[in-house]
């Protein structure tokens, strides 16, 4: 659950329509991670290039309780970032990559190595009982003979 997420503006006027595609992808990147503690967007337009027109940047910090996670979209050779809009939506896809990655490498074991293990241990405990019982034999006949 979020408790805070700022947006910053950097020579860019703040607009409802920006505000709202931001929210919109904070509130996706919730679905790959429960826990966001807060986080800060910053967006930016640098000093006007007159050879490659204008490129946003987009700047992502989001904190969680295991991990803080960082995406800088900073890309100058990328005319497709010359959108605002697409500069975001890349920027918010980097870090829904990042939570994927961190959630593979957290999750458990897959279920199939699950059962695979409980069966062994099983078969493991039902040996235990049988070799119990081998040796119970063995002092039964001895103490008989």
């Amino acid at each position: 659950m979020t408790n805070e997420f700022q947006i910053v503006y950097h020579n860019i006027d703040q607009t409802e329509a920006i505000s709202e595609a931001v929210q919109k992808r904070i509130d996706k990147l919730e679905r790959y991670c429960e826990h966001i503690i807060n986080g800060r967007v910053v967006l930016d337009s640098p000093h006007n290039n007159h050879h490659k027109g204008k490129v946003y940047s987009v700047t992502l910090e989001i904190h969680t309780p295991e991990l803080e996670v960082r995406v800088n979209q900073d890309q100058h050779d990328n005319h497709a970032h010359e959108d605002l809009y697409v500069a975001i939506r890349d920027a918010f896809n980097v870090a829904e990559r990042q939570f994927k990655s961190i959630d593979k490498k957290h999750r458990a074991t897959p279920l199939h190595q699950e059962i695979e293990a409980m069966a062994l241990d099983a078969n493991q405990a039902e040996k235990e009982v049988i070799d119990e019982e081998e040796v119970m034999e063995e002092i039964n006949s001895e103490a008989a003979a």
